[in-house]
């Protein structure tokens, strides 16, 4: 039976039951469905979201802000020079000013705990839609291109490549969550912390996910239904770019890795992509990529997000 998300904060997946998640992406893909035939459900008519950027964006720029047109709202874009925040305010004054304005915040920022201190002091719900440590949003996205590609969740295994930063720790967590079978080929010190493996543990004992952490790709990604990975260097990082590039240049995902898992494997990737860094372009481009099926469903899945919390 489905419950009310109504009000809840959306900061990281380890919020959410299994079946909390799956209520999401249901209603995504009732959302999605509907848009195919050209059906706008107006759940948030009249509403307004909070755009707050101090990083930079394509994807989700776009999709929260055509999301909330597409459900009947409006969308501010505020960049960290556009509100006092920028000039030092803080992230409780600026809460809990634009949660009297809006019926939303999203926040696009550096550290997890900026969401965390945003939602502690607002009385609306806050989204976030990115930081150093968690992409939850694009994760739900994941979850629904696969659900497209086998029908299921449960059982699948997906292999990730390269550098556990935000996006790896996310897809770690949601996949123990959902019973996803886990593979992370990532070498020495860029593997997921502690904390991380301790909650995704958590979590994985209770649904029967299994877990691999290791610096072997061959050993990661056989039997994988699904391969991912990640830029090399995120943003914040740039200043290490020299190292990532030496660490990190045999963590690729190419047509040789891609003939280690299964036959029927997806390509996925969060984008934006450096091809010929972390993925080829013949794999990027080849039949088995939905890369831009994720980028797709990353206005559905948050537009799902966005009903249920603020609708």
């Amino acid at each position: 039976m489905a419950v009310s998300l109504k009000g809840r904060h959306f900061l990281k997946l380890e919020d959410f039951t299994k079946e909390e998640l799956i209520q999401i992406l249901d209603t995504a893909d009732f959302i999605k469905m509907r848009h195919k035939i050209g059906i706008r459900e107006e759940m948030l008519k009249g509403k307004t979201l909070a755009m707050i950027f101090e990083k930079s964006s394509t994807r989700t720029r776009v999709s929260f802000e055509v999301g909330m047109a597409q459900l009947g709202g409006e969308a501010l874009h505020l960049s960290s020079r556009d509100i006092q925040i920028g000039r030092g305010e803080t992230i409780a004054d600026t809460s809990r000013v634009l949660s009297r304005y809006v019926d939303g915040i999203m926040i696009r920022t550096y550290g997890q705990e900026i969401v965390e201190e945003m939602a502690k002091y607002s009385d609306v719900p806050v989204i976030n839609a990115l930081t150093d440590e968690f992409h939850p949003c694009q994760i739900m996205a994941d979850f629904q291109t696969m659900r497209e590609k086998f029908h299921k969740l449960e059982g699948l295994k997906i292999a990730y490549i390269g550098d556990a930063a935000n996006v790896a720790n996310s897809l770690l967590i949601g996949s123990s969550i959902m019973g996803i079978d886990i593979s992370l080929a990532c070498p020495k010190g860029y593997q997921p912390t502690d904390e991380i493996l301790a909650t995704a543990n958590k979590f994985a004992k209770k649904s029967g996910a299994k877990i691999v952490i290791t610096d072997n790709i061959e050993e990661a990604v056989k039997g994988s239904d699904a391969l991912y990975t990640d830029i090399w260097v995120s943003m914040g990082k740039e200043e290490e770019m020299k190292k990532r590039f030496e660490d990190l240049k045999d963590y690729q995902i190419n047509s040789k890795v891609l003939g280690m898992a299964k036959e029927n494997a997806i390509v996925m990737h969060c984008l934006p992509a450096h091809r010929g860094e972390e993925i080829t372009d013949e794999v990027l481009e080849g039949a088995q990529s939905v890369v831009f099926d994720e980028a797709e469903n990353r206005l559905h899945a948050q537009k799902a997000i966005m009903a249920l919390i603020m609708g």
